[in-house]
């Protein structure tokens, strides 16, 4: 009786934020040796805090594009991803490659993927907003990858019924929750047992509360002195909050942060902290402001509430559960939202209590073993069910 060959499975990652859920996924095809021969291929086109995370999570890629650029634009990072991937492609011979969520990076390598006829698994699949320019162009990127797609993990029910209304074949759409969940826990475990330095957060009083800020999305550059506006005002409130604020290097962001904010009193402006970091500070804060989209799905997992800077989010689930509030980024809206935060108990408390959507842990181990159960026969995962669903 022959026995199957290892299935050569090839994960791409390329910024911080795909990587950060990808990791997990490449751990769980690691642990699943010798049915499965993983692949680690890296585009960097986020060179420094790539390499970061991989360092965080232990991996070293056998395959580094190395694309980055200092003044790369969208079609820069697209044409070099293109080219890459099929040298990758040709030297690798995966039976599937696997793309994360809605980067340029995914697009470029699923479609990649499809001139070479091998098919693609895509990550956290199947999240939508109302409209393809925002979050720009991210939305447009996750809709494109779909079309390109083979097997569709979708982290949720809503994101697999978004997918299914677009005639996606339902055989090939599995809700496993989301693999930033797996990675997200195991790193606060670590942080928690003191092995990782946080430096960021040295010096805070415990007494006061922390609100912890990002904001970088293309969409809000243009509004980037409103919400630095808005945290200055913020800092200045009688809860005496203190203001943590990773500044995100785009010229559209950090120089505008810091002119405004530099010498204001509460609020702590630091250089790009690492994922480790991240996971800390949201852990020590009261709440989160912040326009990304991975901390609308960890934060709730540590009962913090979000405020959203953005007017869409392909993340209604939490909008739902009572884990987020969609504030958008105008100045009086961030500072009336923020202060009802500090100042309404109840409030706070139902966004704390609410239960995550998003996942349970073990996304991760749920696509190794479906793509196990659809390539090489082996026995189907149950799909994931938040605590609602399943009560």
């Amino acid at each position: 009786m022959s026995v199957a060959p290892p299935l050569r499975v090839m994960a791409v990652m390329g910024t911080r934020p795909d990587t950060i859920k990808m990791a997990p996924v490449v751990h769980a095809l690691r642990a699943a040796r010798p049915g499965i021969e993983p692949i680690v291929c890296v585009t960097a086109q986020h060179r420094e805090m790539l390499d970061d995370v991989l360092e965080l999570f232990g991996i070293v890629p056998d395959i580094d594009l190395d694309i980055m650029t200092r003044t790369q634009s969208l079609t820069d990072i697209t044409t070099r991803v293109l080219q890459g991937m099929e040298r990758a492609l040709e030297q690798a011979r995966p039976d599937v490659v696997l793309v994360h969520g809605d980067t340029t990076t995914s697009t470029a390598a699923a479609l990649a993927a499809f001139y070479a006829q091998i098919p693609v698994g895509h990550v956290e699949a199947g999240l939508r907003t109302s409209t393809i320019a925002e979050p720009f162009p991210e939305e447009a990127n996750r809709r494109l990858t779909s079309v390109l797609t083979s097997f569709h993990f979708a982290p949720t029910s809503r994101a697999k019924s978004n997918l299914l209304s677009e005639r996606t074949d339902h055989a090939h759409v599995v809700v496993t929750g989301n693999t930033v969940i797996d990675g997200f826990v195991e790193t606060e475990r670590r942080v928690r047992a003191g092995g990782i330095a946080t430096p960021s957060l040295d010096g805070l009083d415990p007494s006061r509360p922390m609100i912890f800020v990002t904001a970088h999305r293309r969409e809000n550059h243009g509004q980037m002195a409103d919400i630095a506006r808005a945290v200055a005002t913020i800092a200045g409130f009688p809860e005496r909050p203190q203001i943590v604020w990773p500044v995100h290097p785009s010229p559209a962001v950090y120089p505008v942060v810091h002119g405004i904010l530099d010498g204001v009193a509460g609020v702590r402006l630091t250089e790009p902290i690492n994922y480790a970091e991240t996971v800390a500070a949201v852990a020590a804060s009261y709440f989160v402001l912040t326009d990304s989209g991975g901390l609308q799905e960890e934060a709730p997992t540590l009962g913090k509430p979000v405020l959203v800077m953005r007017r869409e989010t392909e993340r209604p689930e939490g909008l739902e559960a009572g884990t987020l509030r969609l504030i958008g980024a105008e100045y009086g809206d961030i500072v009336d939202e923020t202060r009802r935060l500090l100042t309404d108990h109840a409030l706070y408390h139902r966004m704390a209590r609410a239960s995550n959507p998003y996942g349970d842990g073990h996304a991760a181990e749920r696509i190794v073993g479906w793509l196990l159960h659809a390539l090489r026969s082996g026995p189907a995962p149950d799909e994931f069910r938040p605590p609602s669903a399943a009560a």
